[in-house]
This record gives structure tokens, C-alpha cells and sequence, in this order.
């Protein structure tokens, strides 16, 4: 073969895989990591030049290492995408995966920022925030006596977190009162068992309350429903409010109860359609076909709307009480080097039908409101049950509207079924 001939096969090769490189980085999510991306590395340089400029010339009480200007850098980057997602220093990395577990130190108030400020929302029943009685939609104004100024997440966390059985003091705004209200609370440790009450009722009509999605709460669920069916349980009642959310599997594993095996319970979406990720029922369990009544509010947020939105939209369950969240969007928690991490919205969640729940939450069959005092008193109701018999305040027990009505629908289409 000429030297011209091997010469211009060189080259058609050459060019043959360059296409199959372009093919590959159409179809793939980024370019490989040896792929020039000019704009970044433009990016990357005058971000150098300015943390050189800064290291050597800032004149301050402590100097700027190197250190500490990067991870404030990547703090600021990342909690301005959104109010979601947080870069995570270690023990802040460690703290979130307790959190998954459901074990942590605190008082117990899931805080969400919205325009530099932190809103509660919602406290964790049986906490010593419940108990108290804090309110969703409580604006944390200070800690300790010092004002939030220009709160963040992270800092607002450190704060409320410390030693269990040391105190802190909660400051905090409340809608409907003119004045602030101080809420001193002695932190514990929080294992919390994440299905509660579950109980039968009138009518045999089942109910449980599901305070937060974590690694247990579908073997709890699935335990529960057993208990409640060996009673002669015939319709139930699942109470989702002020369920601030937790982990995709453990809202798959709850529809998963009354889903067939390999039916579609949730999507996902990321930024390229090759991104969707299907989740489907596992299968495995007993036929549960009784009706069903799920209890949501504004508290009620991120898997307890998975949860509500596909019973809701494969005709499982009647939804009763107010408005959910619209949080809609997924978090994933990366682990970095140096045992830091990175929580990122990474997609946005879907109903089987393809409806999406960020930003619009799940709307109720049945809507009743109830005010914030009076979801507060329903609260300590549910933590202290000796309170109905004899409320330390005086007062007489409220009724829980929303559940009677829930089981006023459970009561009618189990009056037409034995038609």
C-alpha cells in the first residue's frame, strides 16, 4: 500500500471515530471527562483568580485560607440553585444520614428557607417542638436570643442541634399573634418510630399516621396493616399531615401495599428524557383491595405526596383535607471526599399519569381546613392521649374534622359495597 493510500485510510478512520465519539456524547448525559469544555475551564480559571487575589490581599481578623474560601464558595454555588439543595460539610454530611435512619438530636422541627427566612414546616409529632406546641408555618426568628439575620439551612441546624438534655430557646413568629413567642425546649435524642397510632375505630375503620418516610417505615407499615387487618379492620384511614417526606423507597414500599406486582407508582425526570427512572410495586404481599382514605395538609410534603398523589391518581384512595406542599423534586445526597457530600435536586417526581407535583402539591377530593391552633390542639390530643379526658388547659377536646369526615366517605362506600 502507497504512503498517500495509508496516508488517507488514517484518516477516514480517524474521522469514522470521531462521528462514533460525537454519537456516543449525544447520547450520553456529559461529555467524557477528557472532552474540552472550553466555557468551564474559562470559568474554572477566573474563579482561581479570584481566589488567589483574595488569599493574598484580604486584611481581616483571621486570614482567608484556601480551605475555607473554597467550601464557602461551594456553599454559596450550590444554596443558590435552589432551597433544596445544600453543600454539606462532614458532620453536616453525617447528620443528614442519621436523619435517614430517623435517629438525631434535636427538638424536632423540619425548616424549609424561603426569601432569607426560616419557616417551619411542620414539627414532628411527638417531639419536643409538638409538644410545645409550635405550629406549621412558624417563622424562626431567633435562637437563644439572637436574631436570624441572614439564616441559612446549615447554620439554623448547628443552632437548633446540640447535646441531649441541653436547652435551647425557640423564637418564633406566628401569623396569627401580634407578639413573638418563646419556646424554651431541652433537646433529646429522636429515634422515631415513623408509623404511629395505629388504632381501630368505629365502624371498622383502620388508622395510623405516618410521621416521615425512612429506612423502616415500610416494614412498620406493612406490620401495622397486619395488626389492623387481624382485627377485623375493613376500610383505613392513613393520616399524612404534617409529613414533611424522606426516602423514595419508603413511599414505594407504602403504595407497594396495595399496587400489583411491576405497576407503575412514581417516576422520575431528570434534565435529558434518557434520565426517567420508572419505580414499580414490588409485589409480595396479601390483596389489599379495602377502601382507603388518606389524610393530607400544607405540612404534607416530598414522598407523603408520592404516596397521596399515586393512590389518588390510580383511583386507590379519596384524598381529604387541605392542600399539600408541591414539593416534587428529588434529592440526591452524594458523597465527596474528606467525608463531605452534596444534597442536589437531581429530578422531579411524576404520577403514573404523568402528573407532577412540584410547585402545585396534591389537591384533596374532599377539602376542609383547620386553623393552625386548632392543628395544634389536635396535635397534643394525639401525643397526650390522656388529654381528652382531662385537658390541662381547660378547654374541651376538638374535633378532628378531617378524620370524621375521612371516615364518613370510608362509612358510605362501604355501605355501597355491601349493596
Amino acid at each position: 500500500m502507497s504512503s498517500v493510500l495509508k496516508r488517507l485510510v488514517l484518516i477516514v478512520v480517524a474521522v469514522t471515530a470521531g462521528f462514533g465519539l460525537a454519537q456516543f456524547s449525544a447520547r450520553h448525559s456529559g461529555a467524557p471527562g477528557w472532552w474540552p469544555d472550553r466555557e468551564r475551564d474559562k470559568q474554572v480559571r477566573y474563579f482561581k483568580e479570584v481566589l488567589q487575589l483574595v488569599k493574598e490581599n484580604y486584611v481581616g481578623d483571621a486570614p482567608a485560607g484556601y480551605v475555607d474560601l473554597t467550601r464557602s464558595a461551594l456553599d454559596g454555588m450550590v444554596s443558590q440553585l435552589d432551597p433544596h439543595s445544600q453543600f454539606l460539610l462532614a458532620d453536616q454530611y453525617r447528620e443528614t444520614e442519621e436523619e435517614l435512619t430517623n435517629a438525631f438530636v434535636g427538638v424536632g422541627i423540619q425548616v424549609e428557607q424561603h426569601d432569607n427566612q426560616i419557616i417551619i414546616v411542620a414539627p414532628i409529632p411527638g417531639t419536643p417542638a409538638d409538644r410545645a406546641g409550635i405550629h406549621r408555618g412558624d417563622r424562626l426568628v431567633k435562637i437563644d436570643g439572637q436574631p436570624l439575620a441572614t439564616p441559612t439551612l446549615d447554620s439554623t441546624i448547628k443552632l437548633v442541634r446540640g447535646e441531649p438534655g441541653s436547652l435551647v430557646t425557640l423564637t418564633v413568629a406566628r401569623a396569627s399573634q401580634s407578639q413573638l413567642i418563646d419556646y424554651p425546649l431541652h433537646r433529646e435524642k429522636i429515634q422515631l418510630d415513623s408509623v404511629r397510632l395505629a388504632s381501630l375505630r368505629p365502624g371498622h375503620i383502620g388508622y395510623l399516621q405516618i410521621t416521615q418516610f425512612s429506612e423502616r417505615t415500610g416494614e412498620e407499615f406493612e406490620s401495622a396493616l397486619t395488626g389492623l387487618e387481624k382485627e377485623g379492620m375493613h376500610a383505613l384511614v392513613i393520616d399524612l399531615r404534617n409529613n414533611p417526606g424522606g426516602l423514595l423507597d419508603a413511599a414505594i414500599d407504602v403504595c407497594g401495599q396495595f399496587f400489583e406486582k411491576d405497576e407503575l407508582i412514581v417516576y422520575t425526570q431528570g434534565r435529558t428524557p434518557e434520565t426517567r427512572e420508572n419505580h414499580y410495586a414490588p409485589g409480595g404481599h396479601r390483596p389489599r383491595t379495602y377502601p382507603v382514605a388518606i389524610l393530607v395538609n400544607g405540612g404534607t410534603a416530598s414522598a407523603a405526596e408520592i404516596v397521596a398523589g399515586a393512590m389518588r391518581d390510580t383511583k386507590r384512595a379519596v384524598i381529604v383535607g387541605e392542600k399539600s406542599f408541591g414539593k416534587g423534586s428529588v434529592q440526591s445526597v452524594i458523597e465527596l471526599d474528606n467525608g463531605e457530600g452534596l444534597r442536589l435536586t437531581t429530578a422531579r417526581y411524576y404520577t403514573p399519569s404523568g402528573i407532577t407535583i412540584h410547585e402545585k402539591g396534591i389537591t384533596p377530593h374532599v377539602e376542609l381546613e383547620v386553623s393552625p391552633d386548632d392543628e395544634a390542639r389536635l396535635r397534643v390530643q394525639q401525643s397526650q392521649a390522656e388529654l381528652a379526658n382531662s385537658p390541662e388547659d381547660g378547654s374541651k377536646p376538638i374535633t378532628d374534622v378531617q378524620l370524621v369526615a375521612a371516615e364518613e366517605v370510608l362509612t358510605g362506600v362501604l355501605a355501597a359495597q355491601a349493596k
